[in-house]
């Protein structure tokens, strides 16, 4: 069974702010002879990248990671807000693309 802990933080953090479902999205970079896998999701109009790529196989940690990434921004955003929304902080969704290109 696949761990889903980050993504279930990620709905359920959603949830209490009321936005909608995160959108996850798959990608995939042909390195030699093996496709190195990433992620992508988008809350509340920021897209956040996941840090690393994977095996084909850990498809699902890429997931997480992107997860984890988006959940960090939300707390911090939220930490640095004055209202109840983490799209009021310092940083836009246009700049709010974290990762490792």
């Amino acid at each position: 069974m696949e761990s889903r802990v980050w993504q279930d933080k990620l709905e359920e953090a959603c949830k209490g702010w009321n936005y909608a479902t995160p959108v996850f999205q798959i990608s995939s970079d042909r390195r030699g002879g093996r496709t190195a896998w990433s992620s992508t999701v988008t809350v509340h109009g920021a897209t956040h990248t996941a840090r690393f790529w994977y095996d084909g196989k850990n498809v699902n940690n890429a997931k997480e990671d992107a997860a984890e990434v988006a959940l960090l921004w939300l707390a911090q955003s939220a930490a640095g807000s004055s209202s109840n929304s983490p799209a009021t902080s310092a940083s836009s969704p246009a700049t709010s693309r974290v990762g490792y290109w």
